[in-house]
């Protein structure tokens, strides 16, 4: 039977502006996604029966149909039956590193990764595009996660517009295992408060789109200057999330005090914050401080850095 073995990294948001509603109930967004290299490991096996069978080594993860693992799965034998027939279904282990209901986008990368495996197994020889299409049918994250790297997002997450490669920015990241922050509340809630600030004009929404591309943080990646992208993180889900959920703050004040941090943010809806540096020894240095001053177990902290590239093949037999 042939299988493939994938990478899916994780991705932390540079900007996160929210600024108007859309017909489909999402959010109008405007956001610089960011590929780093904390990522899960995928197998993917073909099976000689018609069949979706998912395993995974952490016990949050369900393998059941509410996995998005296995929606991308369902999805592709949906849009490809004969293949299906064909090539029978398909077996998927998801090895587990990048912390569960994090804002990293886990379960979105771990879908685009079966997304790009079933394309191999299966030779449908489909473009990143069409990968990226189909994913944006399982979620707004899913698209980027095929693609990788750099990248302005907006729509609800899925029309992507590639940015120049930002490599070797070191990044702590930390999260409370025990925390989750639902995506739905926050984006809810921040209706609630900030509703009344909405772009309602299509024109309007557009014009914000684009002076975001033409922005300051576009400039300093184009310019790949860490210090400056640092100084203009910015995340609209922190109005809602940081009062809400005083670890999270306390986490994001810590980071920001440390000697050797540039600039620190939460990611996505949270409850993950992460901090730039400049060097990996400056960002082992504040993992170890943050480590000092918070002893608690139920705090994981990571070293990792930008990456240029989303879901990686990395072995097939």
């Amino acid at each position: 039977m042939r299988s493939y073995k994938l990478i899916a990294p994780a991705k932390i948001n540079l900007y996160l502006e929210i600024i108007g509603d859309r017909p489909d109930g999402y959010h109008e967004l405007v956001m610089i996604l960011q590929s780093i290299n904390l990522a899960d490991e995928i197998e993917i096996h073909s099976l000689s029966s018609e069949t979706i069978r998912v395993h995974c080594n952490h016990p949050q993860v369900p393998t059941d149909k509410s996995n998005l693992v296995y929606r991308a799965a369902e999805l592709m034998a949906t849009k490809f039956p004969e293949a299906f027939t064909k090539h029978g279904g398909v077996d998927i282990t998801v090895h587990k590193h990048i912390p569960v209901a994090a804002g990293l986008a886990g379960g979105s990368t771990n879908a685009a990764a079966v997304l790009v495996g079933i394309d191999l197994l299966w030779n449908l020889g489909l473009t990143q595009t069409e990968l990226e299409e189909l994913g944006s049918i399982l979620g707004s994250d899913v698209p980027f996660c095929v693609a990788g790297g750099t990248v302005i997002a907006t729509g609800r997450g899925e029309q992507l517009s590639p940015l120049p490669n930002l490599d070797h920015i070191y990044i702590v990241l930390g999260k409370y295992r025990s925390l989750e922050v639902s995506t739905a509340w926050a984006y809810k809630t921040y209706r609630q408060e900030y509703g009344s600030t909405y772009l309602r004009d299509t024109n309007d929404l557009a014009s914000r789109a684009a002076a975001v591309h033409s922005g300051s943080i576009v400039k300093a990646i184009v310019e790949k200057d860490a210090v400056a992208i640092a100084q203009k993180l910015h995340n609209d889900l922190e109005k809602v999330v940081l009062p809400s959920y005083p670890q999270v703050l306390q986490l994001r004040e810590l980071f920001a005090s440390q000697p050797g941090v540039i600039g620190t943010m939460m990611s996505g809806s949270g409850p993950s914050v992460f901090a730039l540096c400049e060097t990996q020894a400056q960002a082992e240095q504040v993992q170890q401080q943050v480590r000092q001053t918070i002893p608690d177990e139920d705090l994981e902290l990571f070293v990792t850095r930008t990456i240029t590239h989303g879901i990686q093949v990395v072995g097939n037999e």
